[in-house]
């Protein structure tokens, strides 16, 4: 269980990395909007690949239809009522959420990596790594006022807290749970994720940070470096 929590804190880690890095670096904004395509890039290839691939494989058809949907339906529900809340950052607070629900359910699918083969899966933590950063970046960027620091960087330690407690949850509740029930798991990550990147991710490295050409093919560079890291 210690082993996949520590696991599962490392790969949430990158989230409080980007998110100083988009604090207090003061990066270009179109350097922005290449780094936000290449994490979009990885999360795709995470969602087809690790998450809903091996959910269809574990647990079939109905379980991936079943937690796509519900990840895509919570992310949308809480986006909308990130909206009425109105304000400037409602985008980044939408990715932070985003993040939130992704953290749970793949971190768990750390500590489940850890519980059914001993030892974690390096492809399924460095996606996560990799992806974690412009996630924090992009949501971050913008939030430069300097009384607001604090709780910028408290939001995603917290996260990143919440990364390691569900990877050791994982390990110790997915023990011997249903394959459906782990499927499900996987496939709602994955719908969460999905339905964050085409309705907020993209569009603000597009609009905000005005990445016209090289949003594509940075997006393309990070699904190809995950989906290698994957056939690892």
């Amino acid at each position: 269980m210690l082993e996949a929590g520590l696991w599962g804190l490392f790969a949430g880690s990158s989230l409080l990395l980007g998110a100083v890095a988009g604090l207090f670096l003061r990066l270009p904004q179109h350097l922005i909007a290449a780094i936000t395509g290449f994490g979009a890039g990885v999360l795709i290839s995470a969602v087809a690949f690790e998450l809903t691939e091996e959910a269809y494989t574990v647990g079939g058809a109905d379980a991936v239809a079943l937690g796509l949907a519900a990840g895509a339906l919570v992310f949308f529900a809480g986006d909308r009522y990130i909206e009425r809340m109105g304000g400037s950052d409602g985008a980044s607070r939408a990715i932070a959420f985003g993040a939130a629900l992704d953290a749970v359910p793949e971190s768990a699918a750390i500590g489940l990596s850890v519980l059914a083969a001993g030892t974690v899966e390096p492809a399924l933590v460095g996606a996560v790594f990799l992806s974690n950063v412009p996630e924090a970046l992009s949501s971050t960027a913008d939030s430069m006022a300097g009384h607001r620091r604090g709780r910028v960087i408290g939001t995603w330690a917290a996260i990143v807290l919440l990364s390691g407690a569900s990877a050791a949850l994982g390990y110790v509740l997915l023990d011997g749970a249903s394959e459906n029930l782990i499927a499900f798991t996987q496939a709602f990550a994955g719908g969460a994720v999905l339905c964050m990147l085409t309705d907020t991710l993209l569009p603000k490295a597009f609009a905000d940070y005005q990445g016209k050409p090289q949003v594509g093919l940075t997006t393309v560079l990070g699904f190809a470096v995950a989906f290698l890291l994957s056939t690892m």
